[in-house]
């Protein structure tokens, strides 16, 4: 009853408390050196914080630039959303002077394109609408009648608008670039492509934090028709959005996972006991167990983080394995005796002592994750070392106290594998042999053990098949967009330009930055050209006189005196351009006989466009010099500090996805600027951070477990007879793991301690039973409780396997290595050992 009230107490705790605790950036102790850095940068330039990257692509740039407006503009509006919404290339002074940052010789092509363009802008400025785009062409083609040129010229304006009509008339999305056919050349990616800075209102008692912030953006996108059919995709990345659909992909299959391991549990539980009281039992002892290690965590910490919720399978494990090795030890004393009372109690007197070391020495190992500065491990190991203790209590009080309410039926049969005896006689016989070829695999373990590697990259955790992890990989591509950058917080802006001439003199630094690198060179021979361009085609772009918007009448006038002119001057020629004229014509033909909706698409597909070219090319004709005091204020907070401090970024050289580059940029940088910080030195501090944390632990839990089992042996030899099967376990799951080439990571290092705990546990269950004068390790019942308790583990959380999610596949990959080599090791390697050696009375 007592069990009752706790276990329904902790639940109804757990249901009112119960809070998770999403930031990983809290999952390493604040006290690190590398994370006071990243904290005083963070706090210097907070507005770079918890952003949401809005990777806009169009079809063409005017498209793009389009959609980044419309979306940035309304995105603004909700403030209490997305405090900050930036857009620095739309910023009017890169408008303005973006001409300035191109080198000399692109400066010269792009004006002299400009002043070639002049017969084709003057009419469009003058008239920016459809009508002004078919008197454009009349214009043209009264030249071409004239003597003044060929119709040759004209082919490819011709084609390219009557690629757009013809797509218009068919029903297709279709969009017109200006700035394609004033250059003659294709757009690269640096003009399709728009970011939108976002900091959106996070909310971090949920798993997805951004998750709201994230489908309002997309939610704002559609409605504002920003979608690949209409010539335009919008895509998320950035560190909230990485975070959040990390943990979508771990809810994916979560459904097919969770019913393959309870299925898997309940019938390895059932070839276990083969009793459905039993099992009844232990699933309520395990729940009420649950309840109030859940209970204690939350009362301890207030809230589970990304790691200490792993405690779940850690109690779920190895606390099965408990109850397993008590119920089928309680089958074995009931077929013995027959009387349930005596059995329940002769089970605890015979196992008693061998479950309270196990429990001791695998708290133990958990305990001594507390000492860290991983402050997730800490925590996973407080609550999993608590988890421990009151699943070993709950095993010799509410498992007996169930079992004697429910009353199993007598046992009929020997519990153990009686059919495993001559298996027995051969470890007896073959002992020496059996130890001289594990040796020998242990060797060839410990031989493959340099080529384990550990990856510290926590986006080879991430599916690639999620947008933001596919964008960003599209980002990092680009050495400007990449986010494996390294920042340098110095005394001055001087400082900084010092420090950067200084690092990119390194063979691993492809490109330094700092608040002056946006100080265009050469400016007086730029700005003479655009001057110049701008005293020739002012009065074409600025013309004195606009006309104002046709009605619908004007433009059908102006699409047949258009049509009919292309016919005229194209007559019965064969030429590329006479074709393009006809096909343009025959367009213009139906599009002049089409519904207006159909007409009001022409005209969209062609008329917002030039508005955006000619407003463009206006402005850039407006440069002026640029100088410190000019740069915007924004983009000045972004690179110095109120203080005064200023920043310099360094760019890696090779694959910003490479562990070995990365580490070799951060290493380099670092001996330079030992408080350089960043996503690059980030990910190989927090790497040293959970090997070193992982190591320290392994060190204490080896060290308290040793202790432990000195004091309940008291014999020097069982401990060491206690141990060896961990190393042999260690050394041929870490040598197949390298083997096949499995990395450890942030996310398969968890089940560590979970292995372990099950290896310790197994070994002295054996040691026990050998101290006690057992020889025929493999036809008893212990051995029934090791393998069945074994399976429940692998069958239950070996489904891990089959995540979408790679870090928790490789868990369950892992896991199952793991469990195959403490298996082989318990039942073939450890009777062996224990055989060769005579125990004292």
């Amino acid at each position: 009853m007592a069990a009752v009230l706790a276990a329904a107490a902790a639940s109804f705790y757990v249901s009112q408390r119960f809070e998770m605790n999403s930031r990983s950036e809290d999952l390493i102790s604040q006290n690190a050196l590398w994370r006071q850095r990243e904290a005083a940068f963070d706090r210097v330039f907070p507005q770079r914080n918890n952003l949401i990257l809005v990777v806009i692509d169009g079809v063409t740039p005017e498209r793009t630039q389009e959609a980044a407006r419309a979306l940035g503009k309304a995105l603004a509006e909700r403030r209490d959303m997305f405090p900050v919404v930036r857009d620095i290339q739309d910023d009017p002074f890169f408008a303005k002077n973006g001409l300035l940052y191109l080198p000399v010789k692109d400066v010269r092509e792009t004006t002299q394109k400009i002043i070639a363009a002049q017969p084709l802008l003057a009419p469009l400025a003058a008239d920016p609408s459809f009508r002004g785009i078919m008197a454009g062409f009349s214009t043209a083609l009264t030249g071409i009648e004239n003597g003044q040129g060929s119709l040759e010229q004209l082919a490819q304006p011709f084609s390219v608008f009557a690629d757009v009509f013809e797509k218009v008339l068919a029903g297709r999305p279709a969009f017109l670039s200006w700035q394609n056919l004033i250059t003659g050349q294709a757009p690269d990616l640096h003009q399709t492509r728009r970011l939108l800075e976002v900091q959106g209102v996070l909310d971090y008692n949920k798993l997805e934090p951004g998750g709201l912030a994230s489908a309002l953006i997309r939610k704002t996108a559609t409605g504002l028709d920003l979608t690949p059919a209409q010539g335009v995709s919008v895509r998320l990345t950035g560190p909230v959005p990485l975070a959040d659909e990390e943990f979508a992909t771990l809810a994916e299959r979560a459904a097919l996972i969770a019913t393959l391991m309870l299925s898997a549990i309940l019938l390895t539980l059932w070839l276990a006991v083969r009793s459905v009281k039993i099992i009844a039992a232990i699933l309520m002892t395990l729940f009420a167990g649950f309840a109030l290690t859940t209970a204690a965590g939350l009362a301890a910490f207030g809230s589970f983080n990304l790691i200490s919720i792993a405690f779940i399978p850690l109690f779920v494990g190895i606390g099965v394995d408990f109850q397993i090795q008590y119920a089928v030890r309680y089958r074995a004393e009931r077929h013995a005796i027959g009387d349930l009372r005596q059995a329940l109690t002769g089970s605890g007197a015979r196992i008693g002592s061998s479950l309270t070391l196990a429990a001791l020495a695998t708290a133990a190992c958990f305990f001594s994750f507390i000492p860290t500065d991983y402050s997730g491990l800490a925590e996973l190991g407080f609550v999993a070392g608590i988890g421990m203790i009151i699943a070993f209590l709950s095993s010799g009080t509410v498992l007996p106290a169930l079992m004697k309410i429910l009353n199993p039926k007598e046992e009929m049969e020997e519990i153990g594998f009686a059919r495993l005896a001559s298996a027995d006689r051969f470890l007896q016989r073959r002992r020496r042999e059996i130890l001289i070829a594990a040796g020998a695999i242990v060797v060839i373990g410990l031989s493959l053990l340099p080529l384990l590697r550990f990856d510290a990259n926590p986006l080879h955790l991430r599916s690639a098949r999620t947008q933001s992890m596919s964008t960003l990989l599209d980002l990092m591509k680009d050495p400007e967009t990449s986010p494996n950058t390294v920042d340098i917080l110095t005394p001055s802006l001087a400082a900084a330009d010092g420090m950067a001439s200084h690092l990119s003199k390194l063979p691993e630094v492809g490109a330094t930055a700092t608040l002056r690198s946006f100080i265009p060179d050469r400016q007086a021979e730029k700005l003479a050209l655009i001057s110049d361009t701008s005293t020739i085609v002012d009065t074409t772009l600025d013309p004195l006189d606009v006309k104002p918007q046709p009605d619908r009448i004007e433009i059908l006038r102006s699409i047949d005196a258009t049509e009919k002119q292309l016919r005229r001057v194209a007559g019965a020629g064969s030429t590329a351009g006479a074709n393009a004229a006809r096909r343009l014509a025959g367009s213009l033909e139906r599009l002049e006989r089409a519904t207006p909706r159909t007409q009001s698409a022409a005209i969209e597909a062609v008329v917002p466009p030039l508005k955006i070219i000619l407003e463009r090319l206006r402005m850039v004709m407006t440069a002026t010099t640029v100088n410190l005091d000019t740069l915007p204020v924004d983009l000045k907070r972004d690179w110095i500090a109120p203080d005064g401090r200023a920043r310099v970024q360094i760019s890696p050289k090779g694959s910003a996805n490479d562990n070995a580059s990365m580490e070799r940029f951060a290493a380099a940088v670092q001996a330079i600027a030992p408080d350089a910080t960043g996503a690059s030195i980030s990910i190989q501090e927090a790497g040293r951070t959970i090997i070193g944390a992982f190591t320290r632990a392994g060190v204490l839990s080896v060290l308290a477990m040793i202790l432990l089992l000195v004091i309940a042996l008291r014999r020097f030899r069982d401990v060491i007879l206690t141990l060896i099967p961990l190393f042999v376990i260690g050394v041929l799951t870490f040598g197949t793991c390298a083997a096949l080439g499995l990395q450890l990571n942030f996310a398969n290092i968890i089940v560590l301690p979970l292995l372990f705990g099950i290896g310790v546990a197994f070994n002295i269950y054996f040691v026990m039973f050998w101290r006690s004068g057992g020889r025929d390790f493999l036809q008893s019942s212990l051995t029934r409780a090791v393998v069945y308790s074994a399976a429940t583990t692998a069958s239950g959380f070996g489904a891990l396997w089959l995540s979408s999610h790679p870090g928790t596949a490789s868990m369950g990959e892992l896991l199952m290595i793991s469990l195959a080599w403490t298996l082989a090791t318990t039942l073939l390697f450890v009777p062996a050992l224990l055989n060769t050696a005579t125990p004292r009375a």
